[in-house]
């Protein structure tokens, strides 16, 4: 393979990472693994100067990046990242998870992703509104509702989302609610978008353990990072009669042996903007959240968290990927051999994305469903997809994410021999 010119040759980084996934994957393709390098060069990747006048009068400039992956099998589809330690590195690799992810849960979407290296937090609603306007005129020559669908990530939210659209719309002179996904709902908006990521982390979560013969009633989970996917999960994990009994976010690591009142939790999180400080639970040292005794192990905030070193003393049964690469290769290899189940990311937190599918449908009908129909649609489509991976698995006796990768490498690949090399 020739390398890319553009990509770290960091050992660590998140492009990395993804490409020891595929290595893995391409014995088991067959006469598909001719065209395997497909997915280790992205078809398209855009930076993008953003000049911003800030509030003072002050001109500042910040790195934007949009990143298409693979569009065999339909437009790109991925989130919009607004952090201060975004490069197109991780870009690229989210957007190359974003076409595993849509490929394993058969939607009809290749991977996007998108960014600005910036800290959100520091600017003001109207620098931040001025920012997201800009960067979407830039990145405007190849999204639309046909070409390439962004969605909210981390540090943006359906408030960005309104301001893409509203952008894209105004270059076009007519209403496109369709360009972007995750949008208010009186935007053109979903019912159970917020929450479905979170969700599909229970859905799978839920299977895997009556598969692997784990009672969830009575176990222990752990939860790190406490926004959408993390507190949706813990939620739905608790109302189960699971108890959770560590979370840790940037502010605090919380543990209560007797599990954590998720109703209290909630509330004192949205009457102080974090989890520190909550009189419901004991805080305890940053790192003592990998070795506290639990059986279900949610990963839900950003990539790189588990180590080897971490992955050799974790004391659970099942990891549950919330976030989007958090398994090291190295320590995916530490838990198959200590009898860890893995449920991968591009499985995993593939809710977000499906109920993101029905919210572009939706737009494109303009005709909208009830949220008890979207949670049945959703449910239904991540359920058949984590049995046929998990059977995958069994029938290939590899790990569940080398078969999520078959299932979803296998369906990128035929489309991509099935189309042909334009101009041939």
């Amino acid at each position: 393979m020739d390398k890319l010119s553009y990509a770290s040759e960091s050992s660590t980084s998140a492009w990395s990472t993804y490409l020891q996934q595929i290595d893995r994957v391409a014995p088991y393709l067959g006469d598909l693994s001719r065209w395997i390098d497909t997915l280790r060069h992205p078809k398209r990747a855009l930076i993008v100067d953003i000049p911003l006048q800030m509030d003072d009068g002050s001109i500042r400039h910040f790195e934007g990046y949009r990143v298409q992956h693979n569009l065999s099998r339909g437009p790109g589809k991925g989130g919009i990242r607004y952090h201060p330690d975004v490069d197109l590195n991780e870009v690229m690799a989210l957007s190359a998870w974003m076409t595993i992810k849509c490929a394993a849960v058969n939607l009809p979407y290749g991977g996007a992703k998108g960014g600005i290296r910036v800290d959100p937090f520091k600017l003001s609603e109207s620098e931040l509104e001025r920012l997201t306007r800009r960067y979407t005129s830039e990145i405007g020559i190849i999204i639309g509702p046909q070409k390439d669908i962004p969605a909210p990530d981390v540090g943006t939210n359906s408030k960005v989302m309104a301001w893409m659209m509203d952008t894209y719309s105004m270059n076009l002179g007519t209403t496109v609610t369709g360009v972007v996904t995750g949008k208010p709902i009186h935007l053109g908006g979903s019912l159970g978008r917020e929450k479905a990521t979170g969700r599909g982390v229970f859905i799978t979560g839920r299977e895997v353990a009556r598969r692997a013969g784990i009672e969830i009633e009575g176990a222990r989970v752990a939860v790190q990072g406490f926004g959408n996917v993390g507190s949706e999960a813990a939620r739905l994990f608790d109302e189960a009669g699971a108890h959770v009994v560590v979370i840790q976010d940037h502010t605090a690591t919380l543990f209560n042996a007797d599990g954590i009142n998720m109703a209290a939790l909630t509330e004192w999180q949205i009457a102080h903007k974090q989890i520190a400080g909550f009189p419901g639970a004991q805080n305890i040292e940053k790192e003592a959240f990998w070795r506290t005794e639990m059986d279900i192990l949610i990963p839900a905030a950003l990539e790189g968290q588990i180590t080897r070193e971490r992955a050799e003393i974790l004391r659970c049964k099942i990891v549950l990927e919330g976030a989007n690469g958090p398994t090291y290769p190295d320590a995916d290899d530490m838990l198959a051999t200590r009898g860890i189940i893995v449920v991968p990311d591009v499985i995993c937190n593939a809710g977000g994305v499906t109920v993101s599918y029905f919210e572009w449908v939706q737009d494109m009908a303009s005709f909208f469903w009830s949220e008890d129909e979207i949670n049945r649609r959703s449910d239904k489509i991540m359920t058949e997809a984590m049995v046929h991976v998990w059977e995958k698995s069994k029938e290939k006796d590899c790990s569940l994410r080398t078969a999520a990768y078959i299932v979803a490498c296998e369906r990128i690949l035929m489309a991509r021999k099935d189309r042909g090399i334009y101009p041939g």
